[in-house]
């Protein structure tokens, strides 16, 4: 370990001494001198970069425009985390409604939905069905 520190001891040396005492004096006066700005009658030419709000005196009527409402009766189960279930991009508790449904149950394989008489449930697929394959070593 000694041996590789006085090796890149030397080696350092050997490359910072390749500047003379001259060029080295003319890098340090490059850093002292000045940098040239910008001059105060340019910055005072140029625009705003901030939005400014203007209130004007006359009454202002404001228009409401509803959009259309896009029922999307696909409803999809995701996850499912504890007591709660990942539906539609949702994190839902049991008794929380989503697309008109109430979240009844949350068992390990699904959950039950129900809207009055109609009732849905949500399952997972078979393990056997899946994609992912998990084997010993």
């Amino acid at each position: 370990m000694k041996k590789s520190m006085y090796i890149f001891t030397a080696c350092t040396i050997l490359v910072s001494a390749n500047y003379s005492v001259k060029q080295i004096e003319n890098m340090v006066l490059k850093i002292h001198n000045k940098r040239p700005g910008l001059d105060v009658s340019i910055l005072e030419n140029t625009f705003e970069p901030f939005v400014t709000k203007v209130e004007e005196e006359e009454s202002v009527v404001e228009e409401v425009v509803v959009a259309p409402v896009v029922k999307n009766d696909k409803i999809e189960l995701h996850a499912i985390l504890g007591d709660k279930a990942y539906i539609n991009n949702r994190w839902l508790k049991v008794h929380e409604t989503i697309n008109g449904y109430e979240l009844k149950y949350i068992g390990k394989r699904g959950v039950v939905l129900q809207n009055g008489n109609d009732v849905k449930k949500l399952l997972f697929h078979d393990k056997k069905n899946n994609l992912i394959k998990l084997e010993g070593r």
